[in-house]
């Protein structure tokens, strides 16, 4: 059963939604930095194009991705892993703003994650009927930090998950503005995103804007 449902107007944050030990949703808690966020995200596209990664058994990616930070995430016929170029430009991929690890930061603190310093960002762009898969974050070299999603715009239908891909994932609706963070026994719990409904946001217009914050490095 997915839970809390969209059709409700975003509220203002009020305190972490636990959905397992070490692993909290955090509504509307990016609300009052939201079109900063979407502007910086912009410039950052702008920066390095959004691409659709090969998998390593050759399949795109749904999601548009790209990334910001001392170190990006990439995907391809031989791998994951992260990087400080882009593969596609050769150029360091561009800084991480200001306000993204703001906002990474406060977040991780409010969900019990104190000092948390994210050095990649990875930027999923989500148009009607992309998903994610259900995966584990597991490529970075600092797994004692936590994971720091926020999301932009249409809404979606999160997947959070156990320690096995067979754990029967629960389904979390997310909105603008919403973010997920988890860690310490949630670490590296199954998560994904299921397709992405149709839709029109007033400020993001047919898509989503996922920005994940990790400690890569």
């Amino acid at each position: 059963m997915t839970q809390n449902l969209f059709g409700e107007p975003p509220t203002p944050y009020a305190a972490p939604e636990p959905i397992a030990p070490g692993a909290a949703l955090l509504r509307g808690f990016a609300l009052d930095q939201a079109e900063a966020l979407r502007q910086a995200a912009q410039q950052v596209i702008a920066a390095a194009h959004l691409r659709h990664p090969v998998t390593p058994g050759g399949r795109a990616m749904s999601v548009g991705m790209t990334n910001c930070g001392a170190l990006g995430w990439t995907s391809s016929r031989t791998g994951y892993r992260y990087s400080s170029t882009d593969p596609l430009s050769g150029q360091p991929w561009p800084p991480m703003p200001a306000c993204f690890a703001d906002i990474a930061a406060r977040a991780a603190a409010e969900a019990g994650f104190e000092g948390f310093a994210p050095d990649a960002c990875l930027i999923n762009r989500y148009e009607p009927g992309a998903r994610m898969s259900l995966h584990q974050d597991r490529d970075e070299s600092d797994l004692g930090a936590p994971i720091v999603s926020v999301s932009l715009g249409l809404p979606a239908v999160f997947l959070f998950g156990g320690l096995q891909r067979s754990d029967r994932p629960a389904r979390y609706g997310l909105a603008h503005g919403d973010v997920a963070v988890w860690g310490g026994a949630a670490r590296l719990a199954f998560h994904g995103v299921a397709p992405l409904a149709d839709g029109e946001h007033p400020r993001l217009g047919r898509q989503r804007i996922n920005l994940t914050f990790r400690r890569a490095g």
